[in-house]
């Protein structure tokens, strides 16, 4: 079972996902895209493992190539977040590239080893403002990338305000 969760910034998406997983009989990973990169970054990483912290989930730092995240077979799994995904896919070292197809591919790949696969993505193209080339380029993969997800996932949830709206399939709980 495949539930892609979409959504603004602060909506819930990641509680209503940790729901999801909740409910998931078996061993529970979360996989934690965020990079290490700034003061910012790593103090949120600090602040999102204590949240994590009791909650029986087995944490997996994985910024890259997230079909060899290390996960037993038939585990429930959760990604957090796409966004972090596609931009550390994305820019690598001084080069930019288009990862949707990869990232995609790894995604179908990690959806065969495991029962139940969670993804928190991000709504990034609907401010209507001007960004530099990179930015564009960016927030089209991401797109695509949720587009594609949401072919292929079983449920499609977009979270507003705290409520869980079913786009495609059912809201699980």
């Amino acid at each position: 079972m495949i539930t892609l969760v979409t959504g603004g910034s602060k909506c819930g998406k990641s509680r209503y996902a940790e729901k999801v997983l909740n409910m998931f009989g078996g061993e529970k990973y979360y996989i934690a895209t965020m990079s290490p990169v700034g003061s910012d970054a790593e103090e949120i990483i600090l602040r999102h493992r204590k949240m994590r912290e009791g909650k029986g989930y087995i944490t997996v730092e994985c910024q890259r190539d997230i079909c060899n995240a290390d996960v037993s077979v038939n585990s429930g799994v959760l990604i957090e977040c796409m966004g972090n995904l596609c931009a550390n896919e994305m820019f690598v070292g001084s080069d930019i590239i288009k990862p949707a197809e990869k990232i995609i591919s790894d995604i179908k790949a990690l959806s065969e080893k495991v029962s139940e696969l969670i993804i928190v993505t991000n709504e990034v193209g609907c401010d209507g403002i001007n960004y530099s080339a990179e930015t564009l380029l960016y927030i089209s993969q991401l797109a695509e990338i949720n587009r594609k997800i949401a072919g292929f996932a079983d449920n499609v949830v977009e979270c507003v305000f705290g409520i869980p709206i079913p786009r495609k399939g059912e809201v699980v709980c």
